[in-house]
């Protein structure tokens, strides 16, 4: 295991590069066993500890003054149960990595985000979702997991074997312990068929019942400043396989949605009268198309362009209100919003705080490029999310604190005995776990 000190050159940064830490020591474990050999070092020598994976998170979820841990080589496939048809996964494993090893065995997740950088782990642990009717987020696959505790201990949680800590730990926020290992729920590969295509924003809100009910993932982006969106509906498929063409993958992927993005965010930027005027050219460069292919082609996308994000989870029935209200906040606001406003949407889960536990969702991303000064609009926007109980990403930009997270989460205190109980002297504390859990 190697562990290194913190000085000049052991500041870590974000991916959005909104947060920094400088952590008193880094290590990386090369086994469970020298995981919990560095858990119990850290409590001997009065450090917390925090593990971070690839820093794609846009709080400070991950920060610490500590001991960082880095899971890097706590990576790769332990198992594959044909059987039971789920597959163990070493917590550090990028999901890009696990994504590309199943398709090699005939096999994916049912759904997935529409980011596969992060590490398994951390995706878990802050509630990473994607969009589905049906299909639940990362976490809401996980069958089983492997967790060392602030004793040094390593359970293994499952619907039968500790299953209070199961039914918290799938997104336990780094509170509860460091989480080893997942078993996820896989199936074999199939193919989605996939239509993207332009709408106006006004017949998507008039429409979105029925475009939620007639797909099995719908999603789209809204460009504000403009009355237009464009849609994303993800289908099975019977084939055959049709993926997106070399060049115009690269043209639509890469030049338009990150090359001419990009340059569209740094125009805006320094100048930020352009604004509008961009995203009324924005809204109409891409066209529609059709694709099909397998899923984690079809899920996820590249993401070049670096930005700041808050993400909040309304009630499903509140989406289309809470999207005219944003609207209308920009539109009065005098803000100039270059990145377009996500909107997917998720099941009830029955995972303690998940976002989507206990009530079906609509979750609403709020964008700017970073670099850009975001506060005024995160905090109009959320306080329009707050207004109709919306619930924070744990992994993106929010101010909430434990006080409202309680009131809007009917298992928050469930969560916090059991922390009480697997970490009564806080090992894995952080000021950001302290704000959204108490003390």
């Amino acid at each position: 295991m190697s562990s290194t000190a913190s000085g000049k050159n052991g500041t870590w940064r974000n991916w959005g590069g909104n947060v920094v830490a400088r952590p008193a020591r880094e290590v990386t474990p090369a086994s469970v066993d020298e995981l919990a050999a560095a858990v119990l070092r850290a409590a001997e020598d009065g450090l917390k500890v925090k593990a971070v994976g690839t820093g794609h998170s846009f709080t400070s979820i991950a920060a610490t003054d500590g001991v960082l841990v880095r899971p890097q080589l706590l990576t790769g496939i332990r198992a594959v149960d044909r059987d039971n048809m789920t597959v163990t996964v070493e917590a550090g494993t990028p999901l890009k990595r696990l994504n590309m090893a199943l398709a090699r065995e005939g096999l994916s997740l049912t759904n997935m985000g529409d980011i596969m950088e992060q590490t398994v782990s951390g995706a878990a642990s802050t509630g990473t979702h994607g969009t589905g009717r049906e299909s639940s987020s990362i976490a809401a696959q996980i069958k089983a997991l492997e967790l060392v505790t602030a004793d040094g201990s390593v359970l293994t949680c499952s619907e039968k074997e500790n299953p209070e800590v199961f039914a918290a730990a799938r997104i336990g926020l780094g509170a509860l312990g460091i989480v080893t290992a997942l078993t996820f729920a896989v199936e074999p590969i199939f193919l989605l068929t996939a239509r993207e295509e332009p709408m106006p924003f006004d017949k998507v809100l008039a429409d979105f019942d029925e475009l939620w009910a007639e797909n099995e993932h719908f999603e789209f982006y809204w460009f504000p400043h403009t009355g237009s969106t464009n849609t994303k509906r993800n289908n099975r498929s019977a084939g055959p396989r049709k993926p997106v063409g070399q060049f115009a993958g690269w043209f639509e992927d890469e030049f338009l949605s990150n090359g001419v993005f990009q340059a569209a965010q740094w125009v805006g930027r320094a100048v930020p009268a352009t604004v509008p005027t961009i995203a009324r050219i924005s809204s109409k460069a891409l066209s529609a198309r059709s694709y099909t292919d397998i899923p984690y082609k079809v899920f996820t996308s590249p993401r070049r362009v670096r930005f700041v994000e808050m993400e909040y989870a309304v009630p499903r029935e509140a989406v289309t209100e809470t999207l005219c209200e944003l609207k209308a906040m920009v539109d009065r606001s005098g803000l100039r919003v270059s990145f377009p406003v996500e909107v997917r949407t998720a099941p009830a889960d029955d995972i303690t705080l998940s976002t989507a536990s206990g009530r079906d969702s609509a979750y609403i991303a709020v964008h700017m490029v970073k670099g850009t000064p975001y506060r005024a609009y995160f905090t109009a926007a959320e306080r329009i999310f707050t207004a109709h109980e919306g619930r924070p990403h744990w992994g993106k930009v929010h101010t909430r604190d434990a006080e409202y997270l309680a009131g809007v989460y009917p298992r928050f205190e469930e969560f916090t005995a059991l922390r009480d109980r697997l970490d009564p002297d806080r090992l894995f504390q952080n000021d950001y776990l302290r704000r959204v859990l108490g003390a």
